[in-house]
């Protein structure tokens, strides 16, 4: 079987393409299964007018915001002698608003779609309903990782039972030690909360902030990281608004010495490590 995936890809600096990435490595590079090797391709989205040196199995790349590589997209999947396609769907990685190009892609595809959806908002805009649900409609199968998410897409998007799978994430293999890890961070005798990946409003980073203090009473050892970058496309339309509303936050409520931003886009050595030190043996 041929697959195509469509998605964010590294290296650019995507929770969405790391996620790729590794299913791409175990679909395409891992063990046959039931004896049948399968053939893959990526299809990456760049951001902004930003280009990549990508690695080969990326065919083709679409730039985010223009409407017209989509549709060569879908031209170049059609030929690509592809069985399915698989798309990794985030608001915000794709061009238009919420994302709207991807849809003239989807409706021209020749082949099955199976959309692993990251994101399933409780309350959308009236655009952020209407893409899911048009994406929904074109999918064979549609892939979430909750059970929140399902009762989401029933209940909200309308979307059938029979449609849905859920698939949950899953967690790395951890082979680093929870005391050398707190060790190398500086953070031995802390207790730990961790929220990691690109940072923006739909992290409810504010919401774990503001239910702090009453977690500080009782466990006056407790430190909350924040660990990755703003999204790019935050920063490109309103800055590092968000992270200061969130540092403001942070002095009102006098938790300078209990959340902890790390500003930056690990690795995913890195990340282990932090998640390690986040286990309690």
């Amino acid at each position: 079987m041929k697959i195509v995936y469509i998605g964010t890809y590294p290296p650019r600096e995507c929770g969405i393409g790391t996620f790729t990435h590794n299913k791409f490595l175990a679909m395409i590079k891992g063990q046959p299964v039931n004896g049948e090797k399968h053939e893959g391709i990526v299809i990456a989205v760049n951001d902004q007018e930003n280009m990549y040196d990508y690695p080969e199995e990326v065919r083709l790349a679409i730039r985010q915001n223009e409407q017209d590589d989509y549709i060569q997209a879908a031209i170049f999947i059609n030929e690509s002698g592809a069985d399915v396609c698989i798309l990794e769907h985030e608001f915000g990685i794709f061009g238009g608003q919420n994302g709207v190009y991807i849809l003239p892609l989807l409706h021209r595809l020749k082949i099955p779609v199976i959309a692993v959806l990251h994101t399933v908002l409780k309350t959308p805009s009236y655009n952020e309903k209407a893409i899911l649900t048009a994406i929904s409609r074109i999918a064979s199968k549609v892939v979430v990782m909750t059970h929140k998410a399902v009762e989401f897409l029933k209940t909200i998007y309308g979307i059938s039972g029979r449609q849905i799978e859920i698939i949950e994430h899953g967690v790395p293999g951890l082979l680093f030690d929870q005391h050398n890890s707190k060790k190398e961070f500086d953070l031995e005798n802390r207790k730990l909360l961790l929220t990691f990946g690109l940072i923006g409003r739909n992290k409810g980073i504010e919401t774990v902030i503001k239910a702090l203090p009453a977690v500080v009473e009782k466990h006056p050892d407790i430190v909350y990281i924040v660990l990755g970058k703003t999204h790019p496309s935050i920063v490109k339309h309103s800055g590092e608004e968000y992270r200061e509303y969130l540092s403001q936050l942070i002095e009102e409520l006098q938790l300078q010495k209990h959340v902890l931003f790390m500003n930056e886009f690990v690795n995913e050595e890195k990340l282990f490590k932090y998640l390690t030190a986040l286990i309690y043996m």
